[in-house]
């Protein structure tokens, strides 16, 4: 990782200039037209389930102070999301790749990541940050317990200023709903279908309802989709490759699918993928950044759909690797990270502002 050669040097500054990258402070923002809505279009995928000692008398998420369970070390360290530095500067950064959206992973009512929702959500709108759910398979997770966890969040959360709601849907809160396969379609069509019995269509509780496509054949997602009266769906991974969903050569007869039913699809980019700190078998899903190569296809890929939304998978996932938040040299007695070398540690932020400029030129052309 760390060959700061004259080689290395050449190739990022091709990289550089290919492009249009201006290696400092991202200058994208300054570009945006007043009125653009373009950030509030590219959705990042948050962990708040970070905790650490000083902060909360207990880690939660790391696995200890020196051994993170992450290939790649925080700027930060083994932060906690209790923090009001913590957040803060995830915000500054969050500004800095412009991105306007994060989509906050959310485990139950009693769990740690609705603990520290109330500060989160404060510290976002002190950015201009918005915040939606990505409603986790927390233990139990059924059409009952679904459409409690839904009301819950909207009655607690959804006067904050900070809370997101999606503009071409008349303005309802958006939610993605991982690994919705879990249950039948059926289920979901209780919650989905204006028809069912626990339905939310026309109450104070409906909602954009994006469901993850994992798949491996079109046939069954596209059934599942229906069935289940989903609003739209969602990739996710950050692995091209490592499902039906997530391979980028799909995408355009997703999107195709997409439009033929009046459905979202929101396909997701990362800057690659590495997991071994956690699952030391999986190497067959690694995904070298190369450079920043590897995340600029995958959002070229996603932008060449014109969707409506774009995810980005992640800003902070460390423990798979996908992180875009800045990563620094480190070894320990245990291990020796990862790092972006020869890229500075905010490479990703820049390059992220970078592709959401691209987005933007994208939508302006299509207007």
């Amino acid at each position: 990782m760390k060959r700061g050669s004259l080689v290395f040097s050449v190739i990022l500054a091709a990289i550089c200039f290919a492009t249009g990258f201006s290696g400092g402070v991202s200058t994208v923002n300054a570009q945006s037209s007043k009125g653009d809505d373009t950030s509030l279009r590219v959705h990042a995928f948050y962990y708040p389930w970070y905790a650490n000692a000083k902060s909360d008398g207990f880690f939660h998420g790391w696995r200890s102070e020196t051994d993170l369970g992450a290939v790649f070390y925080p700027k930060l360290g083994p932060y906690s999301i209790s923090s009001d530095s913590t957040l803060a500067q995830h915000m500054r950064w969050l500004k800095r790749s412009n991105i306007g959206v994060i989509c906050v992973s959310w485990w139950g009512k009693d769990h740690y990541t609705d603990k520290v929702m109330p500060k989160l959500l404060d510290w976002a709108d002190r950015y201009g940050i918005k915040v939606n759910f990505h409603l986790e398979p927390f233990q139990g997770r059924t059409a009952e317990t679904g459409l409690a966890a839904i009301k819950y969040i909207i009655d607690t959360y959804g006067s904050h200023p900070a809370f997101y709601r999606h503009p071409d849907s008349g303005n309802r809160p958006l939610f993605y709903i991982y690994d919705a396969y879990q249950r039948p379609a059926r289920e979901w069509a209780r919650l989905f279908d204006p028809r069912g019995d626990l339905t939310v269509r026309g109450t104070k509780y409906d909602i954009v309802a994006i469901s993850l496509w994992v798949g491996e054949g079109m046939i069954h997602e596209h059934r599942y989709m229906l069935e289940g009266c989903f609003d739209g769906f969602y990739t996710y991974f950050a692995a091209d490759g490592f499902v039906y969903g997530s391979t980028i050569k799909n995408w355009p007869k997703m999107m195709e699918f997409a439009r033929e039913n009046n459905l979202i699809f929101i396909p997701c980019a990362g800057p690659g993928y590495d997991d071994s700190g956690i699952r030391t078998w999986n190497v067959e899903n690694l995904r070298e950044r190369d450079l920043g190569r590897y995340y600029s296809r995958m959002f070229q890929a996603a932008i060449a759909v014109d969707p409506p939304v774009i995810g980005v998978t992640s800003f902070n996932e460390w423990f798979e690797g996908t992180q875009i938040e800045p990563s620094v040299p480190r070894n320990t007695e245990q291990f020796t990270y990862a790092d972006f070398e020869p890229l500075r540690p905010e490479f990703y932020l820049d390059h992220t502002a970078y592709w959401v400029n691209e987005f933007r030129a994208a939508r302006a052309k299509k207007k």
